[in-house]
C-alpha cells in the first residue's frame, strides 16, 4: 500500500497526462511607472497615507536627521549598521542577537531597507546587514527606517527584480494596524505602532 503523499503524486500525474508542463502565463501588464514620474514625491506621499511619518533630508545630514528622530530613544540596531548612523547615540546592537525579552525593553529599532515602492508606500526589509533579522524590526514599537532615493522604484514588478527571492522579505506599508474587529483600527498588531521614514536624499 502506497503512502499518501505517493497517491496524491500519481493522481496529479495522471491528471497532467501529455501536458506536464503548464501554460506560460502572460505578464504584459504594466511594469514601471511612466517616464517623468516623481517617485519619491510619491512614495512619501502614499507611505504617509498609511500613517507613517516622513521625513526628506540631504544624504549629507542624514546622521543629524536619525539623531533628531531618535532623540531620548534607546535603539535596537543590526550588526551591520552604518556606524555614522548611530553616532552618539544610546544603542543596543543586534550581535549577539537580543533576546525576545531585549527587543521588548528597548524603545525602538533603526534600521535601513532593501527597496521602497512608490506606487503603494511599501518598504521592503530583506534581512541585508543595515536591516537585521525579522523580529528585530517586528518586536519593537517604534521602527525608524532609512530609505535612500536611488532604492525607491515605481512597481513591485520592478522591486522584484532588486531582491534575491531565497532571502527572508518583509513588505512594510506603514505602521502594523488591523481592522479585523468591527473595523476599528489598531496598530501595533503585528509589528512598531510607529513608522518614521527617512528618506535620504
Amino acid at each position: 500500500m502506497t503512502d499518501a503523499k505517493q497517491e496524491i503524486l500519481a493522481r496529479i500525474r495522471a491528471a497532467l497526462g501529455d501536458h506536464p508542463t503548464p501554460p506560460p502565463v502572460p505578464r504584459d501588464y504594466r511594469r514601471a511607472l511612466p517616464d517623468g514620474t516623481d517617485l519619491v514625491a510619491m512614495f512619501a506621499e502614499l507611505a504617509a497615507d498609511y500613517r507613517a511619518t516622513i521625513t526628506r533630508t540631504p544624504a549629507a545630514e542624514l546622521p543629524a536627521a536619525i539623531a533628531r528622530a531618535a532623540a531620548g530613544r534607546r535603539l535596537a540596531v543590526p550588526a551591520g549598521i552604518p556606524a555614522d548612523w548611530i553616532a552618539g547615540l544610546s544603542t543596543l546592537p543586534d550581535d549577539p542577537p537580543l533576546t525576545n525579552e531585549q527587543l521588548d525593553q528597548v524603545d525602538g529599532v533603526l534600521t535601513g531597507a532593501a527597496a521602497a515602492i512608490a506606487l503603494s508606500g511599501t518598504i521592503i526589509l530583506d534581512a541585508g546587514p543595515e536591516q537585521g533579522r525579522r523580529a528585530l524590526t517586528l518586536l519593537p514599537d517604534y521602527h525608524l527606517c532609512v530609505v535612500r532615493t536611488d532604492q525607491i522604484v515605481g512597481t513591485a514588478a520592478e522591486a522584484l527584480e532588486r531582491l534575491d527571492p531565497r532571502r527572508p522579505q518583509t513588505w512594510i506599508s506603514g505602521p502594523s494596524a488591523t481592522s479585523d474587529i468591527e473595523l476599528n483600527r489598531v496598530e501595533g498588531v503585528h509589528g512598531p505602532r510607529t513608522l518614521h521614514v527617512l528618506i535620504a536624499e
